[in-house]
């Protein structure tokens, strides 16, 4: 039973990722979070939604997500679901890069770069189908939120530019370099959300942050096309990723982190940071993971797992579900542990 849900969902994650971008927008892929947790709800596993879009992401702080999709016909979002089973004694935070359609904004793609970038929301796809099964399968002692940064980096006369100046959730500044770097900027407030203190999902800081997303074409450099590239701030997360990985075949090969090596990468004269590396030959993929951890909230004191899957979404311009049974394989729910 538990293959079968795992299956079903990955078709569903594949289904988001080969959508026209027309037809899936970020209203739509909200709309797909909702119908997860409606169903999930009507099967007796209660999930609370929560969603702050449009121009409530400026006020609130969320200058990343709304830097990047503020162009866009379609508002960005933060799309929250939450279940907590009675007794929950621990809990998980999943934030997913969910670019609907990346342009490359002001950084404008080429004609060959942009083709295929529909597929830009892989990491949210493939968290939403972990989540709802993970929940349909039972998640124990374990309490998971999901949090999906949905935007288009589209170009128009309201699209962030570089030199522009933004202010993330976290409170740090970062002067745009390149618009084509714009994952980083959703994903660095997911997590300072997920991470936030005092806490802004459930009642205590989670015990591991989880974030996924089609980020780097480095990944494919430095781990192909079929294992994803871990990032992870223990020794002891990395290797239940890779673990994870060998038992569920969403396979994942650990990169380097170190960010005493990679942080001057993004030094700026102006600002706290800039988003794009000034060497793109040193580590690029851990130095993308390390944009993003720097965002994670100074006292937080628990895991953090990167998962940068721009390799095995997709195979042959299809997209394939990966990351669903990774995930179940990091939570260890039945049919996925050990």
């Amino acid at each position: 039973p538990c293959r079968a849900q795992c299956e079903h969902l990955l078709a569903a994650c594949a289904r988001i990722v080969d959508t026209p971008p027309e037809e899936m927008g970020t209203i739509a892929l909200e709309a797909e979070a909702r119908a997860a947790a409606e169903r999930l709800t009507a099967a007796g596993v209660p999930v609370e939604v929560d969603v702050i879009a449009g121009e409530a992401l400026r006020d609130g702080g969320y200058g990343g997500l709304w830097g990047v999709g503020k162009a866009a016909t379609e508002r960005p979002a933060l799309v929250i679901l939450s279940h907590a089973p009675k007794g929950s004694k621990k809990s998980v935070c999943l934030v997913g890069k969910g670019i609907v359609y990346d342009t490359g904004g002001l950084s404008l793609k080429t004609k060959d770069g942009m083709p295929g970038m529909k597929a830009d929301c892989g990491g949210a796809a493939a968290l939403l189908g972990a989540f709802e099964a993970a929940c349909s399968i039972g998640t124990g002692d374990t309490s998971v939120h999901l949090l999906l940064c949905l935007a288009e980096n589209a170009i128009g006369p309201k699209a962030l530019r570089n030199d522009d100046i933004i202010k993330c959730l976290s409170g740090l500044t970062c002067e745009i370099n390149n618009t084509d770097a714009e994952g980083r900027l959703v994903l660095a407030d997911g997590v300072a959300h997920a991470s936030a203190v005092p806490p802004k999902v459930g009642a205590a800081p989670p015990e591991l942050i989880i974030d996924m997303a089609t980020l780097t074409g480095a990944q494919m450099i430095a781990t192909g096309k079929r294992h994803a590239g871990v990032v992870a701030n223990t020794d002891e997360v990395e290797a239940a990723a890779v673990a994870a990985g060998k038992r569920s075949g969403d396979l994942a090969a650990p990169l380097p982190y170190a960010p005493e090596f990679y942080r001057n990468e993004f030094k700026s004269k102006v600002a706290d940071m800039k988003n794009s590396v000034k060497d793109r030959g040193n580590a690029q993929a851990s130095c993308a993971a390390n944009f993003i951890g720097e965002h994670l909230h100074k006292e937080y004191e628990g895991g953090w797992l990167h998962c940068d899957i721009a390799g095995p979404a997709s195979i042959e311009e299809r997209g394939t579900g990966f990351g669903v049974a990774l995930v179940l394989g990091i939570l260890e729910v039945e049919g996925f542990a050990a």
